[in-house]
């Protein structure tokens, strides 16, 4: 697939983009340059391969090294809440935006 100046225009129009003429030139390389290597994997043969959920399924029973899950930060909000113009019971106050 490759795209032409006339859809990269509409795409800019779309994306509210004011590109100029090598701005143009740029894009429709790049995007076609894009659309080439996606061919290139679309064109491999995957018959026969199941699609993994997520790339750890691949490692089956392996325990993964993860740390454990503890806080080790102290609790500072006192100290982020001095600039806030409001601030009620530990809370950040902002104004209403929805009547």
């Amino acid at each position: 697939m490759a795209l032409s100046l006339a859809d990269i225009d509409r795409l800019a129009h779309l994306a509210r983009l004011g590109l100029g003429a090598d701005e143009r030139q740029r894009l429709c390389g790049q995007l076609n340059d894009f659309f080439g290597i996606v061919e290139k994997m679309r064109a491999v043969d995957t018959t026969g391969i199941t699609p993994l959920a997520h790339p750890v399924d691949v490692m089956g029973e392996m325990a993964l090294r993860l740390r454990d899950d503890v806080a080790s930060e102290p609790n500072q909000r006192e100290a982020n809440q001095r600039s806030a113009p409001a601030v009620e019971s530990g809370l950040f106050l902002v104004p209403r935006v929805i009547e």
